[in-house]
């Protein structure tokens, strides 16, 4: 196991401000993300009097953590970028009874130098996760394996933040009940997918999730199974959209989600081109809401002319 680090002068003083900014936005708790363990004596010390969660992909990071009070959420999250990171730890936090679905929450991670606390947020769940009980990620659970949602998840927010070269890219993935899902389905011409083995098209696999971001920008949606295998992509979605109701503004792609949760038992996992926001149906209904920390900064040419005559 991993020798805790020093607790450092600059990890001192990120605390102190996030006391400080905790009462300033009412915040109801601190979320650390580490890639290290600590002093953990001292950051309780650091910390006293306020609701503290650590989270880490590794758990010799979290190591004596619990024992020293702290609640400690395990990502299982190699190499996902810190954006992805928050999101699984708030959505675990919720389900877990950790935070209220209506929490302020001040993070504090890695943003510029691995391994130093360096960055801090002010995190308002109703804003980024929309109306999220604890009771509905466990009601979605239950009818696909939370490994595979979880991964279906990162990997849409990824997309709707993220896009693909700049442009905004929205997309469609409908998990679990695969069988019936098909049913529904019909190609939309090439099935890029289609010929490879199953092995070789697992969700979890970082070079599929990489592969599928390159096929997002087309058109059809994703048929996923429980266990994560993608069973096909470019899918023309078709099913009853009979007593469905949804919001103003919501097109095609969320129609389409919200008949296919209503006719098989899967979860569907829209992403908005427009926003990149994230929605998760079932039943025909919304039931989970993910908006993006940001959108990726697009950089441009700077475009001009010279003017005509002009001296040097």
């Amino acid at each position: 196991m991993s020798s805790p680090v020093k607790f450092s002068e600059q990890l001192e003083t990120f605390c102190l401000v996030a006391r400080q900014l905790a009462k300033t936005a009412e915040a109801d708790s601190l979320l650390f993300l580490l890639e290290h363990p600590q002093d953990w004596a001292k950051l309780r010390k650091a910390t006293e009097g306020l609701n503290v969660l650590l989270a880490a992909d590794r758990a010799a990071d979290l190591a004596g953590a619990a024992d020293a009070g702290f609640s400690v959420i395990q990502l299982v999250a190699s190499d996902s970028p810190v954006y992805e990171q928050l999101t699984r730890a708030l959505l675990e936090s919720v389900a877990d009874d950790l935070l209220n679905p209506a929490a302020c929450v001040i993070a504090m991670y890695s943003g510029f130098e691995a391994g130093v606390i360096d960055s801090l947020s002010v995190i308002r769940l109703d804003e980024h996760l929309g109306r999220l009980t604890a009771q509905d990620l466990r009601q979605l659970e239950t009818r696909v394996p939370l490994d595979t949602l979880k991964t279906a998840v990162d990997l849409a927010v990824s997309i709707g933040r993220e896009g693909r070269e700049g442009k905004p890219v929205g997309t469609l993935f409908v998990v679990g009940d695969h069988r019936t899902v098909l049913k529904h389905c019909h190609p939309l011409g090439f099935d890029p997918v289609k010929g490879y083995g199953t092995h070789e098209r697992q969700l979890n696999d970082p070079k599929v999730r990489e592969a599928i971001k390159e096929i997002a920008q087309l058109d059809g949606a994703f048929v996923v199974a429980s266990d994560g295998t993608v069973v096909a992509a470019c899918q023309h979605v078709s099913a009853p959209a009979a007593d469905i109701t949804l919001s103003k503004g919501l097109g095609a792609r969320h129609w389409a989600a919200a008949s296919i949760s209503r006719a098989s038992q899967a979860i569907a996992i829209s992403v908005s081109e427009s926003n990149g926001t994230v929605r998760l149906f079932q039943n025909g209904e919304v039931m989970l809401r993910i908006e993006p920390f940001r959108r990726a900064m697009k950089w441009r040419d700077f475009e001009y002319e010279p003017a005509a005559g002009g001296q040097d």
